[in-house]
């Protein structure tokens, strides 16, 4: 399962931004950003390939949103609108040289969001192997 081995490898990462304390200079706050862009393709990208693999695939699902709501459906992830507003913190990334924006992904990352993919990560091990 080589999508879910790319998200392990990716929330990995994403657990640096735990070691950092602000104020931050402009480097690590793109670096940080971008780790959690990165891990959050690639944990709906994971989810998308156990929903497929268990045959949720029969309707084409392709947007991320679509995915998220399939993987509740599913019962894959407990907590749709969290997981909806980290895809509006995505989609907020291309907004991110503001310090504002790039400090809201920051902070959530660190307070919720770390939180969600550590569920995933952990559902899709035990339950969709």
């Amino acid at each position: 399962m080589k999508k879910f081995e790319n998200f392990c490898r990716a929330l990995t990462n994403l657990h640096e931004i735990e070691t950092k304390s602000p104020p931050y200079d402009a480097t690590t706050t793109a670096g940080m950003v971008a780790l959690f862009e990165i891990c959050f393709e690639q944990s709906w990208k994971a989810i998308k390939e156990r929903l497929e693999l268990h045959g949720f695939g029969e309707k084409k699902i392709c947007s991320p949103r679509m995915i998220i709501k399939q993987a509740f459906a599913a019962g894959m992830i407990d907590n749709e609108e969290l997981w909806l507003e980290m895809l509006t913190a995505r989609n907020d990334v291309a907004h991110s040289y503001n310090e504002d924006v790039a400090l809201a992904i920051i902070d959530a990352s660190k307070t919720k969001f770390i939180a969600l993919f550590e569920a995933l990560k952990s559902e899709l091990e035990t339950n969709w192997s």
